[in-house]
């Protein structure tokens, strides 16, 4: 590592993105506030100010424009990062917005929020899509395949789920033995990493699992049953 560069900012560092063509870092903190920094001139660019409590969650959409924001205030934000302005709030969640991902097209946001529930929001629209109800506790982790056809949640009730974007059905579940607080998906969308509060990581693959051509799940006589895949689990335990 050549050097390091260090921003300092009032409030604990929550959240952080980076733009798509990496000239700039976003951050949340405890203070309510979105800052935006300049990589090359090591400055504070500009700020935004619009949400009411900590900052949980920041997403910057493929095409650079625009930042999604999550909060404990239980909303969600969409910001102009052009204009410097917000663009409007979505509103839905009946807790903390946990975390959220933005879809590889730009089109959707998805959240998760510690009332249990993942939410797919259209951001064309304005306005809630659908509601995901299958955990039973706080939602920790977002994530969207790159092809965007699978939405995956870790969750404080010990397990991870891989929900099909189009059908709205859980396809996998994975279940630990502790709260899962983290989760990654690898560029082949079928290798999943996910890490634990026992402090354990575990690699699952999910070879044809939301595999349209061959479809997702089993096809007898035209009905699609709906499957509850766990997987392939491989565990490294902390040292």
């Amino acid at each position: 590592m050549s050097s390091i560069i260090t921003f300092i900012f009032y409030g604990s560092a929550t959240a952080i993105s980076i733009t798509p063509d990496g000239n700039h870092v976003i951050s949340g903190s405890t203070k309510s506030t979105i800052k935006v920094w300049h990589l090359d001139t090591k400055k504070l660019h500009f700020v935004l100010k619009g949400h009411q409590d900590e900052i949980t969650s920041l997403a910057v959409t493929p095409d650079g424009k625009y930042l999604v924001s999550g909060s404990k205030d239980k909303t969600i934000k969409l910001w102009n990062l052009e204009t410097r302005k917000e663009c409007f709030t979505l509103k839905g969640h009946g807790d903390s917005v946990n975390t959220l991902s933005v879809t590889p097209d730009g089109n959707y946001v998805v959240s998760g929020s510690k009332d249990n529930t993942i939410k797919i929001w259209d951001l064309e629209k304005r306005e809630e899509m659908l509601t995901f109800t299958g955990h039973k506790d706080s939602i920790n982790r977002i994530k969207v395949t790159s092809n965007g056809k699978l939405v995956i949640s870790a969750s404080s009730d010990k397990t991870l789920q891989v929900w099909d974007f189009e059908t709205r059905e859980v396809i996998a579940t994975f279940t630990g033995e502790s709260a899962i607080n983290c989760c990654a998906v690898a560029p082949d969308d079928v290798t999943i990493v996910a890490g634990d509060e026992g402090g354990n990581m575990h690699f699952l693959r999910l070879e044809g699992v939301g595999n349209r051509e061959q479809g997702t799940g089993n096809r007898e006589q035209g009905t699609e049953k709906r499957q509850k895949a766990k997987g392939k689990r491989q565990k490294a335990s902390r040292e």
